[in-house]
């Protein structure tokens, strides 16, 4: 049995469909949250499953936030770390921490469109097609091994919600695969 810590920030509709999927072998030993009122905790503790929360605003730095943070998530012992709109760029020193164990979803096909506004860059480029990336976390942001990716298409007339919302879908299927 895999001990799986899942790391969100928001309503964590992909932390819901990585549970909802009931992957074989994996146990969800946590869902921890930089933000105390992140919907998706709510939503997890009604599962049963243990939540807790470190507000990042209240540490003097991005370092100091994580290693509060590596200490909860230790105390869990997992073999997998998952980011599920965890909305934090992470120090070096957490990605060495958990390197090889740290996996995260992006929503753009990987190299292209690092970091924010991926479905709006990918419309400025005229891109016929855009998708999401499961890779492994480096200290390099979005640049980790891919471990799979999921592609749709970018219709005529398509706004970046409209691409967001498809890709979002495919996340939604891809994501509990690769775990």
């Amino acid at each position: 049995m895999k001990n799986i810590v899942i790391l969100i920030s928001g309503r964590g509709s992909n932390m819901q469909a990585i549970v909802n999927a009931a992957v074989p072998n994996v146990r969800i030993a946590a869902v921890l949250s930089n933000s105390e009122t992140a919907e998706g905790l709510k939503w997890a503790a009604e599962r049963g499953i243990p939540t807790d929360s470190l507000n990042h605003k209240n540490f003097t730095s991005r370092l100091a936030f994580d290693t509060a943070m590596m200490e909860k998530i230790d105390a869990y012992q997992p073999d997998l770390v998952v980011l599920a709109g965890f909305m934090r760029i992470l120090t070096p020193e957490f990605c060495a921490h958990y390197e090889g164990r740290l996996m995260n979803i992006h929503p753009s096909i990987l190299p292209s469109f690092t970091g924010l506004h991926t479905h709006e860059r990918a419309l400025e480029a005229g891109c016929r097609v855009a998708g999401c990336t499961i890779h492994f976390v480096t200290a390099e942001l979005d640049c980790g091994p891919i471990v799979s990716q999921g592609i749709v298409p970018i219709l005529d007339g398509d706004t970046a919600d409209d691409i967001a919302a498809r890709v979002l879908a495919v996340e939604h299927k891809l994501y509990p695969k690769a775990v």
